[in-house]
């Protein structure tokens, strides 16, 4: 991280793709060391905050930052145990573009609408992706898409909750935005991103 840091002073580009490599990296350097005490996730934790905006940051193509998104979702589809979950509510930021996060929207929202119908029809369902294709609705504007898709979604999660009470507050409807989430936030509001016996949707890139 010091050196990573260091680099971006005088090379953006290279901090940034050292950025990627360092996140590809971290769960399977980690998936066999006991972090019972939580430490390790913690500082994974610390790790995504720093870094995602040397990413975002860095001045890049388009097909550059694709690429690079390319190998984080991967990540994220291999990130067991979750230690860089984070990531996913930063893919906005990480798209910097409204028409990249929009790209990233239309290729994941069929298999986010895919898991919401197993839910409805009763079947424990997840899918590692929905993060990202909250994030990505958010700043691609498709904010009345997100609304509704909360809205359809049995029950909605607390980190994909909260995407609907953003949508508000940057509408400028404060007190809104705080009705939403706390009307919604009730005892049968999931908070972890995956529950006991939920299974996992393959990899939209790999299916």
């Amino acid at each position: 991280m010091s050196e990573i840091k260091a680099v971006a002073r005088y090379d953006p580009v290279a901090a940034a793709e050292g950025s990627v490599l360092f996140l590809e990296k971290l769960s399977p350097a980690l998936c066999e060391v006991d972090s019972s005490s939580g430490a390790l996730g913690n500082a994974a934790y610390a790790a995504v905050q720093t870094l995602v905006p040397l990413i975002s940051g860095a001045a890049v193509s388009d097909a550059q930052r694709m690429k690079w998104l390319d190998r984080l979702f991967d990540a994220i589809q291999e990130d067991d145990p979750p230690y860089i979950e984070s990531l996913g509510d930063h893919w906005g930021e990480l798209c910097s573009s409204p028409a990249l996060a929009s790209e990233w929207v239309d290729r994941l929202l069929p298999y986010l609408k895919n898991v919401q119908r197993e839910r409805q029809r009763g079947t424990f369902a997840f899918f590692r992706g929905a993060g990202v294709c909250y994030s990505a609705m958010f700043k691609a504007g498709r904010h009345d898409e997100l609304l509704l898709l909360l809205e359809t979604t049995p029950p909605p999660i607390w980190p994909y909750l909260v995407w609907g009470g953003r949508v508000l507050a940057a509408r400028g409807q404060i007190d809104e935005a705080i009705a939403y989430v706390t009307e919604r936030a009730g005892v049968n509001t999931a908070l972890l991103h995956k529950g006991p016996g939920e299974r996992s949707n393959p990899n939209p890139r790999r299916t």
